[in-house]
């Protein structure tokens, strides 16, 4: 038998607010541009290496300290701290392939997202 959308007895889910939703594409972002930054600029065969390396590492990163459950809890700050690593990563993926309006478009909208979400975490 389907199992139609009804949530689960017992199961109390957070509701979805748009700053999750700004957060998840910030990580897509991040994800999607490492990918083109390894892809782009580094020569064959290390843009292979480098354009599903870099994305992957900071997945395993982000599963393991930044996502809603994660593997390993941090305090609050080094949760920021390993955050703004890689957007700042990031920011210089775009900056090294001379898209600096675009890396700092991102790190503003990616640090934005990240204060927000920390001082709700906070409180």
């Amino acid at each position: 038998m389907a199992q139609d959308s009804v949530t689960e007895p017992g199961v109390n889910r957070p509701a979805l607010t748009p700053l999750d939703i700004v957060r998840t594409l910030v990580l897509v972002a991040s994800l999607a541009t490492l990918a083109l930054w390894g892809f782009a600029t580094w020569p064959l065969p290390w843009n292979i290496v480098v354009g599903i390396g870099a994305p992957l590492i900071v997945l395993l990163v982000w599963a393991l300290f930044l996502s809603p459950r994660p593997v390993l809890q941090l305090h609050p700050f080094l949760r920021a701290a390993v955050e703004l690593i890689i957007y700042a990563g990031v920011t210089l993926a775009w900056w090294s392939m001379d898209a600096a309006w675009a890396g700092i478009a991102f790190a503003v909208v990616a640090v934005s997202a990240g204060v927000v979400a920390g001082r709700r975490a906070l409180a």
